[in-house]
């Protein structure tokens, strides 16, 4: 499989998040930007729950909705960081927590609500979207 190629995966069970995690993390091994897609309750935050312990975070990842950013260490020492931008009204808001200076530091940013940033995000940011009600679609 090459970076090129776009991946559907149908997740019927919680439990299978960890082969999704561990496929998303081998399928782009230099990416460090993914932007998770998906309306509100279908699962952003348990997905990339679900990456960090793949990653070796030893923390509870929580959704970040109220402080916005939250940080974690992977299990490599490295900085890790989750954004949830549901509540800002504009990509400025997202500039004024030093956001640029995150997407450039090399280290895994995982980000809920990325409409909301759209425009600060690089094009080779890993895009992946989720839908679903009883079972989950996972595109990347």
């Amino acid at each position: 499989m090459t970076n090129q190629d776009f991946v559907e995966i149908i997740v019927k069970e919680i439990g299978e998040l960890a082969e999704v995690s561990g496929k998303i993390l081998s399928n782009f091994p230099d990416k460090r930007i993914f932007a998770f897609y998906g309306p509100l309750g279908v699962g952003k935050t348990m997905f990339i729950q679900e990456i960090c312990r793949v990653l070796g975070v030893r923390d509870s990842v929580l959704s970040p909705s109220f402080a916005i950013l939250n940080e974690y260490q992977t299990k490599r020492g490295e900085p890790l960081y989750h954004f949830d931008f549901y509540r800002i009204r504009k990509p400025e808001e997202a500039l004024d927590i030093g956001f640029e200076e995150y997407l450039d530091s090399g280290c895994y940013c995982f980000i809920e609500w990325p409409e909301m940033v759209e425009e600060l995000l690089p094009g080779d940011a890993v895009r992946v979207t989720i839908s679903g009600e009883t079972e989950r679609k996972i595109q990347f």
